[in-house]
Formats: structure tokens, sequence, C-alpha cells
């Protein structure tokens, strides 16, 4: 399995200030980074919404067409696992909270450090690039992290971003339950579990793309406690195949 590694870092800069955006990005470049601009939260969110091709965002949260935190709950959910910095003049306690709630990894209030600023980056990236790998597999379902990219058997599965990020976190989490009050948290970014069956409703929508007809069941309803991806060759969907629909009509 492959790992995704420092090399090559590429960084995404969304800063509405322009004097300041350029001073990181050359800032940035003397560190040896590849930074990419952007001046508003909607051009941040079409430039990151088809594909990851950045391996850390720094965002600002006062952003003109599309807010901060808006754009940090979108990336969140598009590309849970792109680490993101939060670099604002909102400075209180409260911006703090929304911003992790929202999905940041890092806060930097303003006025800030250079130096301060490059060793928060270095230490984002080395976090997460020798603790993720790019690929997990569990009885031939295979997801690529950084293609967005799940088959099982060579059968490619189709996901939404929310329920790429549930299958994500559960193949991180194979062979362990998994609570529903976990999978709220990090998967809708909440402190304790929704106040509907959301999560259970979603947890369908995967289970019926991932476990076809015939094939050996992978995610199991856990009584009382939420589910577990495991492999278990003991049990097998009773979906039916569409061919076979005519027949037991």
């Amino acid at each position: 399995m492959g790992f995704i590694t420092p090399a090559g870092r590429s960084l995404l800069i969304v800063e509405e200030d322009v004097p300041l955006a350029n001073f990181l990005s050359r800032e940035l470049h003397e560190s040896s980074f590849s930074v990419d601009l952007v001046y508003d939260g909607e051009t941040a969110w079409s430039t990151l919404r088809e594909q990851r091709r950045h391996d850390l965002l720094i965002v600002e949260l006062n952003l003109p067409k599309l807010d901060g935190l808006t754009l940090l709950k979108r990336v969140r959910l598009a590309h849970p696992r792109l680490p993101m910095m939060v670099l604002t003049a909102r400075s209180r306690v409260e911006d703090k909270v929304a911003a992790f709630q929202s999905g940041a990894d890092d806060f930097l209030a303003k006025p800030f450090s250079v130096m301060e600023l490059i060793v928060r980056v270095h230490a984002l990236l080395r976090r997460h690039s020798c603790l993720i790998q790019n690929t997990s597999s569990v009885g031939g379902l295979t997801l690529n992290r950084e293609e967005r990219r799940v088959e099982r058997n060579g059968r490619r599965i189709e996901l939404t971003p929310r329920e790429f990020a549930i299958l994500e976190f559960m193949m991180r989490n194979a062979g362990r339950p998994v609570s529903r009050a976990t999978l709220a948290e990090e998967v809708w970014n909440a402190p304790s579990r929704p106040p509907t069956n959301i999560v259970d409703v979603y947890m369908k929508y995967v289970r019926d793309k991932v476990d076809g007809p015939g094939e050996p069941r992978l995610i199991h309803t856990i009584r009382g406690i939420g589910y577990e991806l495991r492999e278990d060759w003991g049990m097998t969907s009773t979906k039916l195949d569409p061919s076979q629909w005519a027949a037991s009509a």
C-alpha cells in the first residue's frame, strides 16, 4: 500500500488581502513549498471541489463570496484527510472553537510570526503524511484517498462526498465497533449523535453500494452501539441482482 509523502508539497492559500497573500507566497516558496493563491471562498471551493491537488489548505475566515467557516465545512466533507490551517484576524475564543468545529486542524491568529507559521505547516504535513495510508483494503474492498476511488473486487463504487467520508472513517477503524455518536462527530462535525436517524440513513446508502448481491457482508450493525466494518464470510448480502427481479416477482 502506498503512503502520502511530504515530497512535492503543495499549499493553497485563501486570503482576501492580496499584498499579504503575495507575502505569504514568497515566504513559503523560500521554504521550498509550491503555493497557489486564491482571494475568495467561492474560487477556493471551485478549486478544491472536484479533486484534491494540494497537500494543505491555509484559509482566512473573513472571505468574500463564501465565508471561511462554510469553506472549511465543505472541504472537510469533500476531502476528509486534507490538513487545514486557519490564519485569520479573528482571534476570539469563539472564533477558534467555530473553526475547529468546522474542520480546521490548526489555528493561528494575526498578527503572526512567519517562522511560527512555517513550523506549524511542517508539523501539520508531517503529522498527516506519516500516519495516513493512501490506500486501505478490507475483504476485496479498496479505497484510494488521493483519487477518491472505491472498488470491490474490480467493481467501481460511486459514492457521494458524505458517503465517502463515512466509508473512509470506517475503513480506518476496520475490525472495531464505531458508535453513531463517533460517526456524527467525525463526518458531520457534531459533538453528539444528530437529533434524527441521519447516521443510520447514510450508513444504509453506503451499505447498499458496498455489499453487492451475493457478496460477503462487510458492514455490520452492532446492536446498541453502531457499526463495524469487517470481513465475515459467514454472512452474505441477500439483495437481489436486477437480473433476478422478474424471476422473484
